[in-house]
């Protein structure tokens, strides 16, 4: 940019020294003038030459060489170099509206780590993060990144993750909680576990999945791209008859003045606009979306989600948190405090949801030597020998098999009962928490014309129903396995509209066929699995699926600002044609049309930057 902006300025210096200082002296004056026309053009001259050798002649740089040396033969020296000169500014402008959306892309781009402090021997060693491997231990420091993904082993800290999910709050983390690569260590010093390796570590995923989401054109893009090959040649024989038939058939006209008009033809014909600014529409909204923290991989997806018709959420991890919490407790003939405690014994060699969360509302160390037997009775609980109790924990199954009289409860959730000794001792209602964003995403995606929204879940009937009923979903499909997902979608897919698109919104490794099926699949929380990350087509940094909406609207301003620039841009081109075509408009009035469509495409199109 700077090289181009110097050019230029000593360009417009001598082009202005030739038209206000005349040296009385045509040879003089022509040969300022070609100076400066060569230190702004010479750069089009070589691109030109180069696509012609390669067979890619019709493009601007063929136009603007053929109008302004052409101008240079019919004596219009000014015209020739005034036009090259404002292509240039215009050129300029486009630089600098380029740099600044990639800027917002390469801000992402600084959370790549440059060195992993891996600790040896009792040693700090600084390496490369590609050769630290699964099971090592790194220190990271206040004040940088951490270099791969892995679990804190020492320590506690806060941690800038606005880099991976937008969010400027910092995290508090403490040992033996997850951490990712790309985040920012704010205070104390943490001993991290390596998990994964650098390629399979989340900054590595991140940056591979926005270095190469301009790769995927969308229909806007790829209609400017068919336009200007077909659109370039037609000008160029139009052009051709302008300079030639008029004087033939016309009497009175002579060959300058229709060659004149010819080259202004070319110079305004110039597709810049379209060709600059919708690409750049395009890759502003991409970098507007990972700036609030959401990915996506394609320019064709950020397309796709203005035409969302149909929402398909799962519904665990999705639209509620998928941690299981104690939300009842009935206690007969005992009090709540020690039913939670004889339970949490009975529970305690689970690593099920269900059992962590019995075992984290008692939040007591257990005493493993009271607990005498604890077997696991498949679909049905645990039966367990706590001191001298015999302890039973499980469904309404298990009561009735060893003939225990129990209360059903019809609370919602998984109703653990508890047996004592033979005897009904009560339960205890667990349930997946809705997220306190899930209300506000439907309730956005429904002002936003979202037909259908929709939730599948393999959870039983009344759970899902529940959850569906508070959120107020259009739809929801429960007890359902993987497949039963995917034909459940599949049939969905059927009944869109053929313009409308369905989007599906899951998290977890059983959603990845879902995701993959999906015209748009979104995989949310980012980071939760890597096989949905790979399926899908968008990927949310965080957990709430009001992202969803910001990246709608932000399609939809994407797409609006796109056709405002090609109808704007057409208009403009058909009518300045016209205009030249008939003597109306000069080279320089075509000059001002080419560049000044280009600069208000391109000012609209970095409105898009701003996000939502």
């Amino acid at each position: 940019m700077k090289k181009r902006l110097i050019k230029i300025i000593i360009s417009t210096i001598l082009f202005l020294i030739a038209i206000i200082i005349n040296f009385n002296n045509i040879f003089i004056n022509n040969a300022i003038y070609i100076i400066s026309y060569l230190i702004v053009g010479i750069e089009i001259l070589r691109k030109a030459i180069r696509n012609i050798i390669r067979g890619k002649v019709f493009d601007e740089n063929f136009l603007m060489t053929i109008a302004t040396i052409g101008a240079f033969g019919i004596g219009e020296f000014p015209e020739a170099v005034a036009v090259m000169l404002f292509y240039q500014i215009g050129e300029l402008f486009q630089s600098y509206a380029v740099n600044k959306s990639r800027k917002s892309i390469s801000n992402l781009m600084d959370i790549r780590p440059d060195f992993a402090n891996v600790e040896k021997n009792g040693k700090i060693e600084k390496v490369d993060p590609d050769d630290v491997k699964v099971g090592e231990i790194i220190i990271v420091k206040p004040g940088e990144k951490i270099p791969l993904d892995g679990y804190i082993i020492e320590g506690n800290s806060s941690l800038d993750t606005k880099a991976l999910t937008g969010e400027i709050i910092p995290k508090d983390v403490k040992k033996g909680e997850e951490v990712l690569s790309g985040c920012i260590n704010l205070n104390g010093v943490i001993k991290i576990k390596v998990t994964k390796e650098y390629e399979q570590s989340t900054v590595s995923k991140i940056l591979d999945l926005v270095e190469n989401a301009t790769n995927k054109k969308s229909k806007s893009e790829n209609f400017t791209t068919k336009f200007a090959r077909y659109y370039t040649p037609i000008v160029v024989i139009l052009a051709v008859i302008l300079a030639i038939l008029p004087p033939l058939i016309i009497k009175g006209e002579v060959f300058s003045v229709w060659i004149y008009r010819a080259l202004s033809f070319l110079v305004v014909s110039c597709p810049c606009a379209l060709v600059i600014s919708i690409p750049l529409s395009f890759f502003g909204g991409i970098g507007g979306a990972s700036r609030m923290g959401i990915l996506i991989k394609g320019s064709n997806y950020l397309e796709q989600l203005a035409n969302t018709e149909m929402i398909v959420f799962d519904k665990t991890g999705t639209l509620t948190e998928g941690v299981f919490e104690v939300q009842k407790i009935e206690a007969i003939n005992i009090s709540k405090e020690e039913l939670i405690e004889i339970t949490a014994y009975a529970e305690n060699y689970s690593n099920h949801p269900i059992s962590l969360s019995i075992k984290k509302l008692y939040n007591k160390k257990i005493d493993e030597k009271q607990i005498v037997r604890a077997e696991e009775l498949s679909g049905l609980g645990i039966d367990a020998k706590i001191g001298d109790k015999d302890v039973l924990v499980g469904n309404e199954k298990l009561m009735n098999e060893k003939n225990i009289k129990y209360i059903k409860s019809n609370d919602i959730g998984t109703v653990l009962y508890i047996g004592i000794n033979g005897k009904f001792a009560g339960n205890i209602v667990i349930s997946d928490k809705i997220k306190k964003d899930s209300g506000i995403a439907i309730k956005e995606l429904k002002k936003n014309n979202i037909k259908q929204i929709i939730m599948l879940t393999g959870d039983k009937k009344e759970v899902g129903e529940s959850v569906a009923k508070e959120l107020g979903l259009d739809k929801v499909y429960t007890e359902l396995l993987p497949d039963g997902k995917v034909e459940k979608v599949e049939n969905l897919l059927k009944e869109k509209s053929e313009k409308g698109k369905l989007a599906f919104v899951g998290d977890g490794i059983n959603d990845a066929p879902v995701l993959a099926i999906s015209d748009i699949g979104i995989a949310m929380g980012g980071l939760g699995s890597d096989a949905a990350i790979e399926a899908a087509d968008i990927v949310l940094m965080t957990d709430e699926p009001s992202k969803i909406v910001d990246a709608i609207n932000l399609s939809k301003k994407t797409m609006r600002i796109v056709r405002e620039n090609i109808i704007f841009a057409i208009f403009v081109k058909v009518l300045v044609l016209i205009l030249t075509a008939i003597g109306i408009s000069t080279m320089w009035e075509a000059v001002f049309a080419d560049v000044g469509v280009s600069v208000i495409a391109i000012i609209n199109a970095l409105r898009v930057l701003k996000g939502k």
